[in-house]
């Protein structure tokens, strides 16, 4: 705010408080000769034959809320910022409450997250308060993408089963949740054509166990090993160190229909696992991983 504005907001907030101290004052006297305060001058008009307006002040019950309300407003603007770029004789702002707040907040958590930060992500999983502790944070972080059960959406990895795309260690899984993951699949429909991508798809099929033409799969095979094999192996079971994931199960992210293969290779997919380990600290994140552990049933 530059410091006209500021001048400007000033003078027209202390004008409105003093105009109202001024009309306070103005409608508390006498208006007319011989008129006295709470006297009750009749002004002529009548309604109803015999409703009568008279010009009475304010009851000073009233009279003396309004000017406590005046003084309120004008304490409030010394101590409290309101009046421009004056920041109050207190230095109050809603930042810095918030962090205050925070750090109160914080304090207190570590407080109660601090006998979990000695156990091993397996004693966790297996103790009840922690995983009571991290079902909370799991609903408050993670059951937008993974739902409130852990068994996933379209796009969103489920975590109830065995099958983990990055791997399953406890060590892996508080990597994943603390710095995220970024998982590319290239399109390949301009490098393979139209029937290559229909060949691919084919035998990616079949090496799931589904149904495809052979023909169509025998030279996507080729297709594969060219090209596929190097993230996701020649057997097709996927590379856990690059997110490759295994295309034999029947355990799909996006898809296993040849409608959605056909478009997974054509266009290719990107899935992003956003970073936990500023916003949540470590032992957070520890409780988290031990929860997904927990929830896949691969806890040891």
């Amino acid at each position: 705010m530059t410091s006209g504005w500021s001048v400007f907001i000033v003078l027209v907030t202390l004008l409105n408080i003093f105009g109202c101290l001024w009309l306070l004052r103005w409608t508390s006297k006498p208006k007319a000769a011989g008129e006295k305060i709470g006297g009750g001058a009749d002004t002529g008009h009548v309604w109803d034959k015999d409703l009568r307006e008279y010009n009475n002040p304010l009851p000073r019950w009233w009279l003396w809320l309004f000017y406590l309300t005046v003084a309120f407003g004008l304490i409030y603007l010394a101590l409290y910022p309101g009046l421009g770029t004056f920041s109050g004789l207190k230095g109050w702002t809603q930042n810095g409450q918030y962090e205050q707040e925070k750090a109160a907040a914080e304090a207190k958590a570590a407080a109660y997250l601090a006998p979990f930060a000695t156990m091993t992500i397996p004693q966790l999983a297996a103790d009840p308060k922690a995983m009571s502790t991290a079902r909370n944070l799991f609903q408050v972080n993670c059951a937008q993408c993974h739902g409130s059960d852990g068994g996933g959406a379209t796009g969103f990895p489920n975590l109830m089963d065995a099958n983990w795309q990055w791997g399953d260690d406890p060590d892996t899984v508080v990597q994943t949740i603390a710095a995220g993951r970024m998982a590319v699949m290239p399109p390949w429909g301009a490098v393979l054509g139209a029937q290559g991508v229909d060949q691919a798809v084919a035998y990616v099929q079949q090496l799931s166990g589904q149904q495809a033409d052979t023909t169509l799969a025998l030279a996507g095979q080729t297709l594969f090993e060219t090209n596929c094999a190097a993230c996701h192996g020649f057997d097709g079971k996927g590379n856990p160190i690059l997110g490759a994931p295994n295309l034999t199960d029947d355990i799909w992210l996006y898809g296993g229909d040849a409608a959605t293969l056909h478009q997974t290779l054509e266009n290719g997919r990107n899935g992003q696992m956003p970073a936990f380990g500023e916003r949540l600290g470590p032992e957070r994140v520890r409780l988290l991983a031990a929860y997904a552990i927990q929830l896949a049933g691969t806890s040891n």
